[in-house]
């Protein structure tokens, strides 16, 4: 994965530079892809902020960003970090709903990518920098496994046309610390820690496998079955997140 590596660092590079701005801002959760898409950010030479946001965060997906932050600033010269708690914020604005809105969980779970996404661009907007999104071509283009406005608002997507598979081998090459590439994958929006397998109802590698799949359902097991039914739900009725949004286009004679 080392010329993968490289390809995605030089146009990372390249992009900055026709932006003229000075590097990037990347939100650190303790998981597998932002890990990735932080180092080879970092490999640019360009100025990396890394934020880790907690908000009523688990304590083990804290100390996996923590782990990874301290690693990187370590390795990179041109890496710097900050820590910010916005649980009391995200507590402020739960108390100013009109109803008692925390009674969706889903409801809330976005509020709180949303709210990391609004921090990500205050900073990067304050310094110059790219928000650098995390999501990977199984969340991003299978089951739209992100938060519209939250995750999925970012400026560039360097890791989006790699499945999780690939994620993981590129982590090994960029020497991601081992607990995280050891780490189940989860979305940290949930206080229950809960993964994204539990979550989903498929692994990673399942899923990869029915985005792929072009074949005979008369061929396939039960389990195969099943796979493929959630990842074609889950494409289906998020396309919305996939798709451009929806213009309603006026026809000439009407405006006249």
């Amino acid at each position: 994965m080392e010329r993968v590596s490289r390809h995605i660092v030089d146009w990372l590079k390249s992009y900055c530079e026709q932006s003229n701005l000075n590097g990037f801002v990347i939100g650190v959760s303790g998981g597998i892809d932002s890990a990735v898409t932080s180092i080879l950010c970092a490999e640019t030479g360009k100025r990396v902020v890394l934020l880790n946001m907690p908000i009523r965060q688990q304590s083990a997906e804290f100390l996996l960003a923590k782990k990874h932050i301290e690693d990187l600033t370590d390795r990179y010269p041109n890496v710097e970090s900050h820590e910010l708690e916005l649980t009391e914020v995200f507590e402020s604005f739960e108390k100013s709903m009109p109803f008692p809105i925390e009674s969706n969980q889903l409801s809330m779970a976005n509020s709180r990518a949303r709210l990391r996404m609004m921090t990500l661009y205050a900073v990067g907007q304050a310094h110059g920098l790219l928000v650098a999104g995390t999501g990977n071509k199984i969340e991003d283009f299978g089951i739209g496994f992100y938060t519209k406005y939250g995750d999925g608002g970012v400026d560039l997507s360097p890791i989006a046309d790699l499945t999780k598979t690939e994620v993981f081998a590129l982590a090994a090459t960029l020497n991601v610390i081992e607990e995280i590439q050891q780490a189940a994958p989860t979305d940290g929006l949930w206080g229950d820690g809960r993964k994204d397998e539990d979550q989903i109802g498929a692994s990673y590698a399942e899923l990869e496998w029915a985005m792929g799949f072009s074949g005979e359902k008369n061929d396939l097991t039960k389990r195969q079955i099943e796979v493929l039914n959630i990842y074609n739900r889950l494409h289906k009725i998020n396309q919305h997140k996939m798709l451009p949004i929806p213009v309603c286009k006026i026809p000439d004679n009407l405006k006249r």
